[in-house]
């Protein structure tokens, strides 16, 4: 796991967004694993700019996101779809065909896995896996549990997620439930950058870098993966040993 200290959010999402054109550069049709959150926001928003100026096209990637909440229409304000339209697909070249979503009101939870997984592997795999970390070492909307989880499942979420994401709902109308790929299932990824920027991530950040690994903290797994990047802010550094 390489771990790299910056000196603020944007400085993050210079570096990963920089991460992501150099791939597409480099192979234009890159399989792109794509999160949700604030975090990833300001490296979304320096991939538009570069593409703005010319320097990247999204035109024959494919993009697979992590997760979507259960019950929520696709074009809700809340939804991942939106997110994801808002924040990067409505301001890049991508086509629309090669962004894959999990079906976040699936009436057959095995199917849609099956369906997933298929459309990952006929890929070729995603050649690089874009995380956030929640508060309590969640990756994806894996939470805490007994045993790291396999490929695409409906999970309940934590009181502590939702306490987290219930500030973009409106009274009760936060989902309880998401669709998500599991922590073995993003394993499969060639490549894996995480960011974590603020004080409010810094203990889930030293869980996930410098306890055991273990299933209470999902984003501890990512220790037993070959090519990993983890981008910090101080902020989310600040408990570490080695910072």
């Amino acid at each position: 796991m390489n771990v790299f200290v910056l000196k603020d959010e944007a400085a993050v999402g210079q570096a990963v967004g920089d991460m992501f054109c150099a791939l597409l550069q480099k192979k234009s049709n890159a399989v792109l694993g794509l999160a949700t959150g604030s975090s990833p926001v300001p490296a979304y928003r320096r991939m538009i700019a570069r593409y703005q100026a010319g320097e990247v096209s999204f035109r024959e990637s494919t993009t697979f996101n992590l997760d979507e909440y259960c019950g929520l229409p696709e074009e809700d304000k809340n939804s991942y779809h939106t997110f994801m339209r808002e924040e990067l697909f409505g301001q890049i070249d991508i086509l629309h065909k090669n962004t894959h979503f999990l079906d976040g009101n699936t009436a057959d939870e095995i199917a849609e896995n099956e369906r997933f997984c298929a459309l990952i592997k006929n890929a070729g795999g995603i050649d690089l896996q874009l995380l956030g970390i929640g508060r309590n070492g969640h990756i994806g909307f894996n939470e805490p549990s007994d045993e790291f989880t396999g490929a695409c499942y409906k999970t309940a979420l934590t009181e502590s997620t939702i306490a987290a994401n219930s500030v973009y709902f409106d009274d009760d109308s936060m989902p309880r439930y998401a669709m998500t790929m599991g922590v073995k299932m993003i394993l499969r990824a060639k490549q894996i950058v995480l960011i974590a920027t603020g004080n409010a991530k810094a203990e889930a950040v030293q869980a996930m870098i410098e306890g055991e690994v273990t299933p209470q903290c999902p984003a501890s797994a990512l220790q037993n993966h070959p090519d990993v990047a983890v981008y910090l802010d101080q902020a989310a550094a600040a408990l570490l040993k080695k910072n």
